[in-house]
């Protein structure tokens, strides 16, 4: 029997010049970043033990991470800078491989416990005062990007 540990939300980081997510043809979010400036990009994850409080904890380490350059040559946080952050779900983060060629889903929240909680992470980063764009949860996505660095970071709350 294959056992799954599950670590909890867990998000993979992406510091990025430009990105936007479009559903349909639609841009339904983009990183409104400066000229020259930077911005983030958050894939968030969601398991089935996932709280609020999880959410809180996941949406402060994105906003005071400190990866982005700032224009005194130090690292800094999206706070210290202001920098805004795009938000998108992404269930595939919890697929486990180890058996075969086939993918399994079970460690990933279904969508109706899921959403809620990346709702969750937007509305704390925003309470913090970041400016947040989104995806659209459940949608196909397409997400491109300009990964600067590069510089792509896994965090596990």
């Amino acid at each position: 029997m294959l056992s799954v540990m599950l670590v909890g939300m867990r998000a993979v980081i992406q510091r990025a010049t430009r990105a936007e997510v479009t559903v349909d043809g639609e841009t339904v979010g983009e990183l409104d970043i400066a000229p020259g400036g930077f911005g983030l990009v958050a894939l968030v994850g969601i398991t089935h033990d996932d709280t609020p409080a999880n959410a809180a904890k996941l949406a402060d380490k994105i906003w005071r991470l400190r990866i982005l350059d700032g224009p005194d040559g130090r690292e800094h946080s999206a706070a210290d800078l202001d920098a805004p952050i795009l938000v998108i779900s992404q269930f595939t983060l919890y697929a486990n491989t180890a058996k075969g060629r086939r993918p399994s889903w079970n460690a990933a929240a279904p969508g109706h416990l899921a959403e809620p909680l990346v709702d969750a992470v937007v509305a704390e980063l925003r309470g913090a005062g970041a400016r947040v764009a989104t995806g659209r949860f459940g949608a196909h996505m397409e997400v491109s990007l300009v990964n600067d660095g590069p510089v792509t970071l896994v965090l596990d709350v």
